[in-house]
């Protein structure tokens, strides 16, 4: 495995080509999920990637997510609403360029692939084989979770993404404007590129957030030391990978509660009633007991049940 995030993003985003030609030969439709799983199971996380974020995402997870954009503007992938599909050129690229030197250094210069390359056909006897977690049916899946808080982290994290098997990729989709105060962050020096290029924000992609808060009037029912304070842990959504969702379960009395979803620790960016940004509160009338809150950053929606 490579030493460096850029070594290993690129390694990734290779095998996430050859795992999307394997599908074609094969005939299997893969999901985002399963191509990601996949590529983070034949190319391990190290210590770094292997941090988690806010919401349980490893760092890994989210460059590479990332840095798939590369694969779209390259021509050689494409995302759409009912998963990721290779193109024939990014077929062609896994012939092409088959160690990670050529296959970063055409990437980054955006060097087209020979068009005497042809498409590559399946070896006489292929039979798809998967390494990720991912695998594993859903019960093993929660068994194998508990297993592994003992494991390293760069496991630990390994381990979090498999389970992301059925996950859909986050919808692409601007930026809501009135959060977007400032510009990208300038290009650093080439030296410094070269060694960390997919740890910044991408603008082609939408991840999710660092945090994302229920803030609203019954934060301190859930240990918070006041209400409507985003910035609190008690306040907090964890994600899932399985369902893309951010979820905030809780025990409450019976009453009549207003909320918004925060993200990010703050109010900069808040979402209200039908997914509005700065919108109305949500209303939650509860009969007592557990409540489950559940908040898709793809479409601003909440459900509550």
């Amino acid at each position: 495995m490579a030493k460096s995030t850029a070594e290993n993003t690129f390694l990734r985003l290779k095998t996430v080509l050859d795992v999307l030609t394997e599908g074609v030969w094969s005939g299997d439709a893969l999901n985002a999920g399963q191509v990601l799983a996949e590529a983070t199971a034949r190319v391990p996380f190290n210590e770094h990637e292997a941090e988690l974020l806010s919401g349980g995402i490893p760092r890994g997870h989210k460059t590479l997510t990332s840095a798939t954009a590369k694969l779209v503007k390259a021509g050689w992938l494409v995302k759409g609403r009912s998963g990721w599909t290779i193109t024939e050129d990014g077929m062609r690229a896994t012939v092409a360029y088959p160690d990670p030197v050529s296959f970063a250094t055409a990437l980054d210069a955006g060097t087209p692939v020979p068009a005497d390359i042809p498409v590559p056909a399946a070896p006489a006897g292929f039979v798809r084989k998967t390494t990720a977690v991912a695998e594993i049916p859903a019960p093993a899946a929660k068994t194998e979770a508990k297993k592994t808080t003992r494991k390293t982290p760069a496991k630990k994290a390994a381990a979090a993404v498999g389970k992301a098997a059925k996950v859909i990729e986050d919808a692409v989709e601007p930026v809501v404007k009135a959060v977007r105060k400032g510009k990208a962050p300038a290009k650093a020096d080439e030296a410094a590129a070269a060694a960390e290029p997919f740890e910044g924000p991408d603008v082609e992609t939408l991840p999710q957030p660092e945090a994302v808060a229920v803030a609203g009037d019954f934060n301190t029912i859930l240990g918070a030391p006041e209400n409507w304070a985003p910035q609190y842990d008690e306040a907090q959504m964890e994600f899932d990978f399985l369902d893309q969702l951010w979820k905030k379960t809780a025990e409450l009395p019976a009453g009549h509660y207003t909320f918004k979803i925060a993200l990010n620790r703050s109010w900069n960016e808040n979402y209200g009633a039908f997914g509005t940004f700065d919108g109305p509160n949500h209303e939650l009338y509860h009969d007592g007991g557990t409540v489950t809150i559940r908040y898709n950053h793809s479409t601003r929606d909440i459900t509550i049940n």
